[in-house]
C-alpha cells in the first residue's frame, strides 16, 4: 500500500533561528493512526500545523525536506492548490475549539462555510448535509444546535462541532492536535470513541498530537516520540510500548502519577466545615433589578476538611466543583455556613473577610493567564505579603526567595516575567504566591490540567511534599481521577450542583456506591487501563 502522506528530514526555524523541528521523517498509511507525541515545545503541533502549511511564512521558513501528500510535495504547493486541499482531502482540529470556533457565527454558519467552499453547497443542501454531520457526531437536538453559538455550548459540544466542520468533506486524512484536552473524562472517551468509529467508517487516516500516552496505546498503530524538536524513537505502537528503547521514552511512559496519597500522621481536628452552602446565579431580573429566575449551581453541599487532608471534588463540566472553590473565597456569593478554624466566613462581609484571606489561598486552573504579565515574579509573590504582612516590610524579599526554593524555582530567577517561563514552571509560581503567606488551606483549581504528564508527576510530588512539611490542608479540584486519586484522602463527586457520593477516597475509588460514579470511573480506567 502506498503512503497517504510522507514527510521526510523535514526541519522548520522561525526567522532564521535554530531549528524547532530538525530532521523529522514519518510515513502515514489510508486508514492509519499515527500519533506524535512529548511534552509541551517537543515541536509535534509545530510539525501537524505545517502539513497544512499553516504557520506564519512571514517567520517560519523550512530550511530542508518534504511533506508529500499522495507524493505531492506541498511545501512546493502554491496557495491556491493549498486551499483546495485544505478542509477537503486533508482537515484539521485544533487544539482549543473556543478559540478556534468564531464567536459571531452560529454553528450552522460556521459548518456550511466548508461545505459552500469545496462543494457549492447551499441553502437547503447545506443544511441537511449539516443536520447529518451534526447526528454523525453525537450533537442531541441538532436542529435547535444550529443557530447556537460557541459560547452556548459547553467543551463537549464546541469539540464535537469541531469535529462535525473537519469531517464535512469526508477528508483522507485528520489531524487531531490534542482533541481530548481539558475534557471530562466522560466526555473524552465520546470524542475518542466517535473519532475511531468515523474513522473506521470513512476510511480516514488519523495524525494524532498529544502528550498523553494513555491514548496513543489505545488508539496508534505507529508512534514517534518527539524531545525537542528530533524524533527519539518510533515504531510500531505495541511494541515501543512494551520495550521503549530510548531513556525519555521510559521517562514519558513512567510518569504516571502514583495511587494514593501518603497518610496523615495522628489524629488532626476539623479545620474547614462547611454545611449547606448553595449558589444561585441571576439569569432574568425584573424592572426594578429583582431576581425574576436564578441557576442553582451549587445545592446543599455540606463537607469537611481536617488539618493536613486533601479533599477531591470531581465530576464533569458545569457540576458545580469550580464555583465552590470560588464561593470559599467569597469570589461569588453563596449562602450557609462555612467556618474556618471554629469562626463563621459565611456571614462576613468582604471587608471583615479580607484578613482572613491570608489563611485560605487558591491556585486557579490557568497560571498564565492568573499572573500579571507586567509584574515580576518577586513582585507577583510579594503582593500578598505587602496587604497582609506590610509590618514585615524588610522581610519580604527573604520570604519571596523561600516559597520558590520551597516549589523548587532558582530564586535568581524572581526578576524576571512569566512569559519567560514553561506551563510547568508559571503553575509552581501561583502555588508559589498561594503558600508564601503561610496559609491554612490552599484551593487548588484544576492545577494540572493543561500540563504535560511528566509535569503533572512533578506538580503532584511537590504537593505533596509541601502539605508534608507544613501540614497544609487542600481542596483539590480536577477531573483528572488519576490525579485526584494520587492526591486526595476524601473525595466529593458532583453532579450538576448536588453531591452524588461523599467519603474516604480509597473507599470510592475500590467501590462506588452510586452510578454517576461508576460511570467516571469506568471513563478514567479506560484510560488508564491502556498502560497496564
Amino acid at each position: 500500500m502506498s503512503d497517504l502522506l510522507t514527510v521526510s528530514d523535514l526541519s522548520i526555524c522561525f526567522d532564521n533561528g535554530p531549528p524547532v523541528v530538525d530532521g523529522l521523517s514519518f510515513a502515514l498509511q489510508p486508514g492509519q493512526t499515527l500519533a506524535l507525541v512529548g511534552e509541551s515545545g517537543s515541536g509535534k503541533s509545530i510539525s501537524a500545523l505545517s502539513v497544512l502549511r499553516l504557520l506564519d511564512e512571514r517567520h517560519a521558513g523550512y530550511p530542508s525536506g518534504r511533506i508529500e501528500y499522495h507524493g505531492e510535495d506541498l511545501l512546493k504547493a502554491s496557495e491556491k492548490r493549498l486551499r483546495q486541499i485544505r478542509g477537503w482531502k486533508i482537515s484539521m482540529i485544533f487544539q482549543e475549539p473556543m478559540t478556534s470556533l468564531n464567536p459571531l457565527h452560529t454553528v450552522e454558519k460556521q459548518i456550511t462555510e466548508t461545505l459552500e467552499l469545496h462543494k457549492g453547497l447551499r441553502g437547503p443542501q447545506a443544511r441537511e448535509r449539516c443536520l447529518e454531520l451534526l447526528d454523525l457526531v453525537g450533537i442531541p437536538e441538532p436542529e435547535r444546535r444550529l443557530k447556537s453559538y460557541p459560547h452556548q455550548l459547553s467543551g463537549g459540544q464546541k469539540q464535537r462541532v469541531m469535529i462535525a466542520m473537519a469531517l464535512a468533506n469526508e477528508p483522507e486524512l485528520l489531524i487531531a492536535d490534542e482533541p481530548t484536552t481539558a475534557l471530562d473524562v466522560t466526555v473524552q472517551k465520546q470524542v475518542l470513541e466517535l473519532l475511531e468509529s468515523l474513522q473506521h467508517k470513512m476510511g480516514m487516516a488519523l495524525l494524532l498530537i498529544t502528550h498523553d500516552l494513555t491514548l496513543v496505546r489505545r488508539y496508534a498503530d505507529q508512534v514517534v516520540v518527539m524531545e525537542k524538536g528530533k524524533a527519539v524513537e518510533a515504531g510500531d505502537c505495541e511494541a515501543l510500548f512494551r520495550n521503549p528503547q530510548h531513556p525519555y521514552t521510559r521517562k514519558l511512559i513512567d510518569a504516571e502519577p502514583p495511587e494514593s496519597p501518603e497518610t496523615i500522621a495522628g489524629s488532626h481536628s476539623e479545620l474547614l466545615t462547611v454545611d449547606t452552602l448553595n449558589v444561585r446565579f441571576p439569569i432574568r431580573k425584573n424592572l426594578l433589578g429583582r431576581v425574576r429566575e436564578a441557576f442553582h449551581a451549587v445545592q446543599d453541599v455540606s463537607f469537611t476538611v481536617r488539618k493536613g487532608e486533601t479533599l477531591g471534588i470531581v465530576g464533569e463540566s458545569g457540576s458545580g466543583k469550580t464555583t465552590i472553590g470560588h464561593a470559599l473565597l467569597k469570589l461569588t456569593g453563596a449562602t450557609g455556613n462555612i467556618s474556618l478554624d471554629g469562626t463563621d466566613l459565611g456571614s462576613m462581609s468582604q471587608k471583615q473577610f479580607r484578613p482572613w484571606r491570608r489563611r485560605i489561598q487558591i491556585v486557579f486552573q490557568d497560571p498564565f493567564g492568573s499572573l500579571s504579565p507586567r509584574m515580576s515574579v518577586a513582585e507577583i509573590i510579594g503582593e500578598g505579603l505587602a496587604i497582609h504582612s506590610p509590618d514585615k516590610l524588610a522581610e519580604h524579599e527573604a520570604m519571596v526567595i523561600r516559597a520558590l526554593t520551597d516549589v523548587g524555582l532558582d530564586p535568581g530567577a524572581r526578576h524576571r516575567y512569566p512569559h519567560e517561563f514553561s506551563g510547568g514552571q508559571r503553575q509552581r509560581i501561583a502555588i508559589a504566591r498561594a503558600l508564601v503567606l503561610q496559609p491554612d488551606i490552599i484551593v487548588l483549581d484544576e492545577p494540572t490540567s493543561a500540563l504535560d504528564r511528566t509535569v503533572q508527576k512533578q506538580v503532584i510530588e511537590l504537593l505533596r511534599d509541601i502539605q508534608a512539611r507544613y501540614g497544609l490542608s487542600y481542596i483539590f479540584i480536577s477531573h483528572d481521577l488519576a490525579v485526584v486519586r494520587a492526591l486526595s484522602h476524601k473525595l466529593l463527586v458532583l453532579k450538576q450542583g448536588r453531591i452524588v457520593e461523599y467519603g474516604t477516597a480509597e473507599t470510592i475509588f475500590r467501590n462506588p456506591e452510586q452510578a454517576y460514579t461508576r460511570d467516571l470511573l469506568s471513563a478514567a480506567l479506560f484510560h488508564q487501563s491502556t498502560t497496564n
